[in-house]
């Protein structure tokens, strides 16, 4: 699994355990590309409750 940002302005609701916007420009930023197995769920939820659809999660082989 791998999570990425798209350029975006917004992170409201996003869980904070998995994202952070910068204060300078608002740019989501994800805080772990390639999380541990036990935190898929939480990133998974991240990039569903993101109203700005900010995170994406890929599932890698």
């Amino acid at each position: 699994m791998a999570a990425t940002r798209r350029e975006s302005s917004s992170s409201a609701g996003v869980v904070a355990s998995c994202a952070d916007q910068r204060d300078e420009d608002g740019i989501v930023v994800v805080l772990e590309p390639e999380p541990p197995h036990d935190q898929h769920a939480l990133t998974r939820e991240a990039a569903a409750v993101c109203p700005a659809a900010a995170i994406q999660v890929h599932d890698t082989p």
